[in-house]
């Protein structure tokens, strides 16, 4: 193996001898340890980048998650007004008073002789100007 004389810090004839080997483990060690560090460092801001705010990132997951949540919370209320209108359906169906006022006040139904009258409503005539 070659060797190569390295100048230590004293001067003159007390130089060292080291061989090639010592030589580009120490270069490795003073030159590419702190670049690989470097580049790892960089690496993982970039993971940790895309981690957070990528198309599948924390972000993302955050905002899909409330989105579930109103939907979740969406169901539930559609559900409630459903089950409140099976009661009225069944109320309907089981009882012909009540049908009977449905015909009435919704469809303008009356019985044979009566005479349906109706009247502007009063919350909309104060709100017209001229009136």
């Amino acid at each position: 193996m070659p060797e190569v004389i390295v100048q230590g810090k004293t001067k003159g004839p007390a130089a060292k001898r080291v061989s090639l080997r010592a030589w580009a483990l120490d270069l490795t060690q003073r030159i590419w340890r702190p670049t690989g560090t470097v580049i790892a460092i960089v690496l993982a801001l970039l993971v940790t980048g895309h981690v957070v705010y990528g198309n599948h990132g924390l972000s993302i997951w955050q905002q899909k998650r409330a989105e579930d949540r109103a939907l979740q919370q969406e169901i539930k209320d559609l559900q409630r007004e459903n089950a409140q209108m099976r009661q009225r359906i069944d109320h309907l169906n089981s009882d012909p008073e009540a049908i009977e006022r449905e015909a009435r006040e919704k469809l303008h139904y009356a019985k044979p002789g009566e005479v349906i009258v109706n009247l502007p409503d009063t919350s909309q005539a104060q709100h017209t100007p001229g009136k």
